[in-house]
């Protein structure tokens, strides 16, 4: 989740210490296989007593690049749907993204010249930590290794003119940003006192465009784990972002922002795409 001399590498972050190197805690390797090894317990119990570096040194990118899946949900609050003048559907409409898509913080999200509405998406990513595979609800957020902030784009216009070009209107370079840390759902939970309480913001140019609570999703974080591992494996580091309370246009020389409290807010500059 770092650059240092131009490599990127994994830390584990405390909000009131600083960060550390996962290498220098005995884990070596970007996030993706750090998580695949460690849970954030046994990380954070690994760091208890390491050399903690100011965060101000430290610039956060995406926590990893190459992920085997990333899941997209739409139209799974309401009040987006109704955005739309569609109908939330009876079972969870996914998608799924390239690993070309992925940004990190700070990086531009470059407008495709082939979409004239293009929009970004905040959404709440849960993190698979483990091997699931045709699990239930009640066991589903077992498997999440942790939360993240998530901006996820669309060329709106591309997917208007034909609900089958969803792939080919979420696929563009840039079209997904995450970070700027992983967080634990036992951090999540001690602030907001439950998952369904957590309030995800997209937000554009520093004003808040629609705001949400996961309450009032259609299908649950529980849920959606659970629908999906019966349909493939879900593995270590695999994403489900889980759909936005609202979508905002954006254009070149714009800043979007997914501002979820106690995770963090994940920005990026808006740029002209090829």
């Amino acid at each position: 989740m770092k650059v240092a001399n131009g490599n990127e590498v994994a830390v584990v972050v405390d909000p009131d210490r600083g960060w550390v190197l996962a290498a220098g805690l005995g884990f070596a390797g970007d996030a993706l296989s750090v998580l695949a090894r460690a849970s954030l317990t046994e990380l954070a119990e690994a760091a208890a007593s390491a050399g903690w570096r100011d965060p101000a040194d430290v610039e956060f990118v995406a926590p990893y690049r190459h992920p085997r899946k990333l899941w997209g949900i739409g139209l799974n609050y309401l009040e987006h749907a109704g955005d739309l003048s569609e109908n939330v559907p009876t079972e969870p409409a996914s998608f799924m993204k390239g690993d070309h898509t992925i940004i990190g913080p700070g990086d531009p999200i470059p407008v495709p010249s082939q979409s004239h509405r293009t929009t970004a998406e905040a959404e709440l990513g849960l993190v698979i930590g483990r091997e699931c595979y045709q699990v239930e609800e009640d066991e589903a957020l077992d498997y999440v290794y942790g939360v993240v902030p998530v901006l996820d784009q669309t060329a709106e216009d591309i997917l208007e003119r034909n609900p089958r070009f969803l792939t080919r209107s979420k696929n563009f370079p840039g079209f997904f940003s995450f970070g700027p840390t992983i967080v634990g759902l036992d951090a999540v939970l001690a602030h907001w006192g439950s998952l369904e309480a957590v309030e995800v913001s997209t937000v554009l140019n520093g004003a808040v465009h629609r705001s949400n609570t996961v309450a009032n999703m259609a299908f649950s974080p529980a849920f959606l784990i659970s629908f999906h591992s019966k349909v493939m494996p879900l593995y270590p580091g695999d994403i489900i972002s889980t759909g936005t309370p609202g979508a905002a246009h954006i254009t070149p020389g714009d800043t979007a922002e997914c501002r979820i409290p106690a995770l963090g807010t994940l920005t990026n500059p808006v740029t002209a795409g090829r």
